[in-house]
C-alpha cells in the first residue's frame, strides 16, 4: 500500500503550544500508539494507528488522525517493536505532529513488586525486568520500546501503565493460588490482565455503570473480568497471560498433569513448556491453520479443524462468562471488547447461544451493526459492544503521574503486593 502524506507541517505546528502525550501499547506481535492533546474537557487525539504482525514479513501499519482520516495504509516487514517506534518517532521529528512532552508505556504485568501505574525511573526498569519471567511475550518488547524512547526523547518522563493495577483490590478468595506459603510470598498468585481496557469500558459507562457488569475483551489474548461497582473482583486470566479462556495461540487453562506428562514422558523443559502454552497452542493448535479468528471464518467451510476451533473458542468464553456471573452473583450487562469483540458478530452470536439460560440475548440487526447496545431493549441483561480505549487510558494516567502537579513521591520504590 502506498502512505498518504500527513496533514501540512502548519497544521500540526499549531497545535504545540497545548501538552500533548504520547501512549505506546506494546503486544506480543503489535505496537498500538496514539498521541493526545490534553484538554481541560478530557483527551483529544491527535494521530492512532497501529503495526500488527510485527516479525512477520506481512507487517501491517495503518495511521490515521484525529478525524479518522487515513494518512498511511502499508504491508512491509517490520521486524519489532523497537523499529515500529522509531518509524513512529520519525513521524513526530518532521514537525507535521507536536512533540510528547510525557509517554506513557502500557506494561502487561508489574509482577510482585508493582501494583500502581507509576514513573518510570531505574527501581521501576528494575521491577519490570524482574517481573519479565511473568509475560516474556510482552515485557520484553516493551521494555526495548521503552529504551529507546529514553535515548530518543532523553528529557521526556515516561510513566509505565500497568495491566494488572486494575485487578489489585481483587479479594483474596480471587486472587490466591492453592500453593504453599512460602510460593505465595514469592509472587504466585492470580494477577489480571487487560485492566486498562476494563478501565475504558468503566469509563464510558460513568452514567449507566451498573452493579454487575462482566467484560469480555476478546482479542488473540482474551479474558473475561467480574467488575462490582466499577472495581475488579475476578477474572479469568491469572498469574501470567495465557491462563483463562482459548486464545490465538495460547492454550488457556490446561490441566497441570499434561504438564507433568510432557515433562516427564516427552522430555518437555521449560523452554519447550512455554512455546507450547504460548506460541504453538489455542486457535492455532486446534486449527493446525492459524490463530487468526479471520483466517478461520475464511477456512470454515473446508476444515473441520478450523470449525472446532471457533466452536471450542465460543464455548471456552460462554463459560467463564457464567463463571463470573456466579462471582458477581448474576449480571445486569455484558460488554464486549477487544479486536474479536468488536467486530466479529458471528464470535458473539456464538457465545451469546450458550448464554440464554443466563437471560443473555442478541438482537440480530443490531449484533451485525455491532455499536453500542446489541441485545434487545428489555433483556434481563444488557449486551453491549464497546471499543477498548486501552491508549486514551494510558495517556490519563501517564499526564496524572507527570502532568503540571506530579506525584509528591516521582520516584516512588516500587512496593510489594502479596497474595
Amino acid at each position: 500500500m502506498t502512505a498518504v502524506a500527513p496533514p501540512p507541517g502548519d497544521a500540526g505546528r499549531r497545535l504545540a503550544p497545548e501538552p500533548c502525550l504520547l501512549a505506546l501499547n506494546s503486544g506480543s506481535s503489535s505496537l498500538k500508539f496514539g498521541l493526545y492533546r490534553m484538554r481541560a474537557a478530557g483527551v483529544e487525539c491527535l494521530l492512532a494507528g497501529e503495526t500488527e504482525r510485527i516479525g512477520d514479513t506481512d507487517a501491517r501499519t495503518q495511521a490515521r488522525d484525529g478525524a479518522g482520516r487515513t494518512l498511511l495504509d502499508e504491508a512491509a516487514p517490520v521486524p519489532d517493536q523497537r523499529a515500529a517506534v522509531a518509524r513512529l518517532a520519525g513521524w513526530l521529528d518532521d514537525g507535521c505532529f507536536p512533540q510528547p512532552q510525557a509517554i506513557g508505556h502500557r506494561i502487561v504485568h508489574g509482577g510482585p513488586r508493582l501494583s500502581e501505574h507509576c514513573v518510570i525511573d531505574a527501581a521501576v526498569l528494575d521491577a519490570l525486568h524482574a517481573a519479565s519471567a511473568f509475560a516474556p511475550l510482552h515485557t520484553g518488547p516493551a521494555l526495548a520500546v521503552i529504551a529507546y524512547c529514553s535515548a530518543h526523547f532523553p528529557a521526556v518522563p515516561q510513566a509505565a501503565c500497568l495491566d494488572t493495577c486494575f485487578h489489585a483490590r481483587m479479594p483474596g478468595v480471587a486472587r490466591t493460588l492453592p500453593l504453599p506459603h512460602e510460593l505465595r510470598e514469592a509472587g504466585l498468585r492470580r494477577y489480571g490482565f487487560h485492566g486498562l481496557s476494563c478501565e475504558s469500558v468503566v469509563r464510558q459507562l460513568p452514567a449507566a455503570l451498573p452493579q454487575r457488569l462482566i467484560i469480555a475483551h476478546l482479542g488473540n489474548g482474551a479474558s473475561i473480568t467480574a467488575v462490582r461497582d466499577g472495581i475488579s473482583i475476578d477474572t479469568s486470566m491469572g498469574l501470567t497471560p495465557a491462563g483463562g479462556v482459548v486464545m490465538g495461540t495460547r492454550s488457556g487453562d490446561l490441566d497441570p498433569g499434561v504438564l507433568v506428562y510432557l515433562m516427564r514422558e516427552m522430555a518437555f523443559d521449560g523452554a519447550a513448556v512455554e512455546g507450547l502454552v504460548n506460541h504453538r497452542s489455542g486457535l492455532l493448535g486446534l486449527s493446525g491453520l492459524s490463530g487468526d479468528m479471520r483466517a478461520l471464518h475464511a477456512a470454515a467451510a473446508a476444515s473441520a479443524d478450523a470449525r472446532l476451533a471457533v466452536e471450542m473458542f465460543c464455548y471456552s468464553v460462554a463459560k467463564a462468562v457464567g463463571a463470573m456471573r456466579t462471582a458477581l452473583g448474576g449480571a445486569d450487562m455484558l460488554v464486549f471488547t477487544g479486536g474479536i469483540g468488536e467486530h466479529d458478530a458471528a464470535v458473539r452470536a456464538g457465545i451469546c447461544a450458550h448464554l440464554g439460560c443466563h437471560g443473555v440475548r442478541l438482537d440480530e440487526a443490531r449484533n451485525r451493526r455491532g455499536q453500542g447496545l446489541v441485545s434487545g431493549d428489555a433483556e434481563g441483561c444488557q449486551v453491549l459492544v464497546l471499543a477498548a480505549q486501552e491508549e486514551a487510558q494510558i495517556a490519563r494516567h501517564t499526564w496524572a503521574l507527570c502532568g503540571p502537579r506530579p506525584p509528591v513521591v516521582s520516584s516512588p520504590q516500587p512496593t510489594a503486593r502479596q497474595g
